[in-house]
């Protein structure tokens, strides 16, 4: 290797790396250059126009119109139950029943004080008599007379007293023991053998035969909706192709303390494939409601504080973001009061990858219409 070819390796070496830094800051301009602006694909729905009134869902389950909470009218501890839950009565049938030792003791004591008080009723009456014939006979005054009255007066109160207390003896008696009143189903237990029960503690629940109604439970901003007579809808989960046609019967007057519901009672009529027990499903048309615009769900996001919605800008395809008034939520769907009238186009999904602006594109095979009550599908 000559001197001359020493001293041209660092000449070479930098020549070589001034054209390696060309080369790449020629890549990346050229790279820049094939850069192209991103547009994303949407799918789209426009807005067709307002549906129907907003409709008022509940669940509720059957109940009988009438229910008896069963207990005893007098305190003790039970020592027979006869009946269980789904079991049928009728009127005198015997449900349960208390150990009657004490009250049987009370009547014997009961029976005991009438027999002493006639006759201590016996005994002032003889001498009331003799009273009486002796003052007939002027050998007593008249104020012994009217002492040996009013003691006889006085026996006969205290004997009918404890006529009145044996009476009272033997109904408790009668009390130890727990009769149905009327043709029903029983549908609860609420104490069982063993245990010590008060005077009307509910012992057993009896739901009385006759007409079936829907109790559901209803929040105070749609109570208004439901006033008596008004007609509704009742659906039953366990017959798909059942529909009743019901009425509101009664509205609870004050809101339940923790849900915050109104209860309403809604009457059916009579048909023998509605049970106690079954669980329904309650309509009504709002009374006073206008009809809105519904999208789904997915169309919905935030930006900040407010509701908003991407709309896209048919001629220069960009997407731009608009607040919403929303009235409810339904399913999937929710309902909107204010900011979107008929003929929006609206995003359907993806918004959290939406940007003011941002190009995109139409999925025109894709595009749907949306009004209130109709199903989109995405």
């Amino acid at each position: 290797m000559t001197l001359s070819t020493m001293l041209d390796r660092p000449f070479a070496a930098r020549v070589l790396g001034m054209i390696a830094l060309a080369a790449l800051l020629s890549g990346c301009s050229e790279e820049r250059a094939e850069t192209k602006e991103v547009i994303r694909p949407v799918k789209v729905f426009e807005i067709a126009g307002t549906g129907e009134a907003r409709r008022l869902v509940y669940a509720g389950a059957i109940k009988a119109r009438t229910e008896m909470n069963l207990g005893f009218r007098v305190g003790g501890k039970i020592t027979e139950r006869l009946v269980d839950i789904g079991d049928r009565v009728k009127p005198g049938d015997l449900l349960a029943r208390l150990d009657p030792t004490d009250y049987e003791l009370s009547v014997r004591s009961a029976e005991a004080n009438l027999l002493s008080a006639e006759k201590q009723v016996q005994t002032v009456a003889l001498t009331k008599k003799r009273a009486e014939q002796l003052f007939a006979r002027q050998f007593s005054s008249k104020a012994e007379l009217d002492q040996a009255g009013l003691a006889y007066d006085q026996a006969v109160s205290t004997r009918d007293a404890a006529a009145s207390a044996l009476s009272q003896a033997k109904n408790q008696v009668a009390y130890t023991r727990l009769l149905s009143d009327q043709s029903g189903i029983v549908t609860a237990v609420n104490a069982d053998i063993g245990q010590v029960v008060g005077t009307g503690a509910p012992v057993v629940t009896v739901a009385i035969d006759g007409e079936k109604e829907i109790e559901v439970a209803v929040p105070e901003l749609d109570i208004t909706e439901f006033k008596p007579g008004k007609e509704v809808q009742a659906r039953f989960w366990s017959h798909d192709m059942l529909t009743l046609k019901g009425h509101v019967r009664e509205v609870s007057g004050s809101a339940e303390r923790q849900s915050r519901t109104f209860s309403v009672r809604i009457s059916l009529p009579d048909d023998p494939r509605v049970l106690l027990g079954m669980t329904a499903t309650v309509e009504a048309a709002a009374a006073k409601s206008e009809a809105l615009i519904s999208i789904p769900l997915s169309a919905l996001a935030r930006k900040g504080d407010k509701d908003i919605v991407w709309t896209v800008d048919r001629e220069a395809s960009t997407v731009h973001a608009r607040a919403v008034t929303l009235a409810d939520f339904a399913g999937d769907l929710v309902r909107v009061a204010d900011g979107l009238k008929p003929g929006d186009l609206v995003v359907a999904a993806g918004t959290q990858f939406m940007s003011e602006d941002m190009k995109v594109k139409l999925q025109p095979d894709e595009q749907q219409s949306a009004s209130a009550g109709t199903q989109i599908v995405r």
